[in-house]
């Protein structure tokens, strides 16, 4: 892009082979003459033209030149810059694209005006995507939640038989006496059996707005994890001015996001309404809002349900995106009025999710992160 322009641009130096190629690649996306309809013009051929196979033939070019994060990148790009959702909607051309979180996203907020015959399609590149993400996310989801399962359902009276030694041992080492060569147990551990006969209950409470796109992708993967999980009872519900309780669809995640419509408006206050009257056992709850908090609907109502259940018991959880984006755009006020609820809202990473769940499943504080950090 430096040299740019086949011309040389005065530096004295043309483009040939693989950089003339490379060049053409990023004319055509980032050309002043490449339009938002992707129209070719000017004194120079830029633009991706409106066809599904010109586009698909971009898309592969600039895999073959240029490592996956730029792909990615490029791509986005050329969504935005270039007006190409309806072309996405081309089995064609989504079969030569790098799929990642954002094409799902976009995949997903064109799933009701998608044709039958680009459904499969669709539905394979989220698969993959989907399959990407629960192999680098469950595994230690599944450790870090089970872990702190364990610790909440530890008892320190326990009976005889429900002593944990192994544990209780290590607990007491301080106490040990060298004379008698032996550990005096101050305080027992036990395993908890009937603690552990109680589920937890994890309520996924996720805005499917446009802006929450990647977020959406994110949290129906964990949730799939969750619910695979015997120990928690997890429900998912997705909202924008109506709510949708998907958690019927959870044993696959690919299922879920498709039961999605991303776009139209937000209304938390009616969210939370249904995720609370769905709510049982309130000690036993941890209810995680996945929102940027921009509210459509009553918003002292949306702030009174909040400070019920945390009064009730609830661990209540708000994270202002789930991704990998970056400090998000969030209704201040908002997420100042939650925090002085003590709900305190930030932003998460899917790396951080475990964490984050672990700390409200054991009622401890949460790791939140320095947001200016995430800038």
């Amino acid at each position: 892009m430096v040299l740019g322009d086949g011309g040389a641009d005065g530096t004295g130096c043309g483009l040939t082979g693989r950089d003339a190629a490379m060049d053409g690649a990023l004319e055509a996306l980032y050309g002043k003459d490449s339009g938002s309809n992707g129209a070719e013009g000017g004194r120079r051929s830029a633009g991706l033209g409106a066809s599904a196979p010109s586009v698909a033939r971009w898309l592969g070019d600039i895999r073959t030149y240029f490592p996956s994060s730029v792909v990615q990148v490029m791509q986005r790009d050329a969504i935005d810059r270039l007006g190409l959702n309806s072309l996405l909607l081309e089995p064609e051309m989504l079969e030569a694209v790098e799929a990642d979180v954002h094409l799902v996203g976009t995949l997903l907020s064109l799933n009701k005006v998608m044709p039958e015959t680009t459904k499969e399609t669709a539905r394979a590149v989220v698969r993959k995507v989907v399959a990407e993400l629960e192999k680098r996310l469950a595994t230690r989801t599944r450790a870090t939640l089970t872990g702190a399962l364990d610790r909440s359902a530890r008892i320190h009276r326990p009976r005889h038989r429900d002593i944990d030694w192994d544990r209780t041992i290590r607990a007491n080492l301080k106490n040990y006496l060298p004379e008698y060569r032996t550990v005096v147990p101050e305080r027992l551990i036990g395993y908890g059996r009937a603690a552990r006969s109680v589920k937890k209950e994890v309520v996924l409470c996720i805005d499917q707005s446009g802006s929450m796109a990647a977020s959406v992708v994110y949290a129906s993967v964990f949730g799939a994890v969750l619910a695979s999980m015997r120990a928690i009872d997890t429900r998912l519900v997705v909202f924008d001015t109506s709510v949708v309780d998907l958690t019927d669809q959870m044993d696959d995640p690919v299922d879920v996001l498709f039961g999605t419509q991303l776009g139209g408006g937000t209304d938390i206050n009616r969210a939370l309404a249904y995720c609370q009257s769905r709510i049982t056992r309130p000690a036993e709850t941890v209810v995680v809002l996945i929102s940027d908090l921009y509210e459509g609907g009553i918003r002292n109502e949306m702030l009174k349900r909040v400070a019920a259940m945390k009064a009730a018991g609830v661990q209540f959880v708000t994270l202002l995106a789930l991704s990998d984006e970056g400090a998000p755009a969030y209704d201040r006020e908002h997420a100042a009025a939650l925090a002085a609820l003590g709900a305190p809202a930030f932003a998460c990473t899917p790396d951080l999710f475990p964490d984050v769940m672990a700390a409200a499943l054991e009622k401890r504080p949460l790791p939140i992160p320095d947001m200016a950090e995430q800038r």
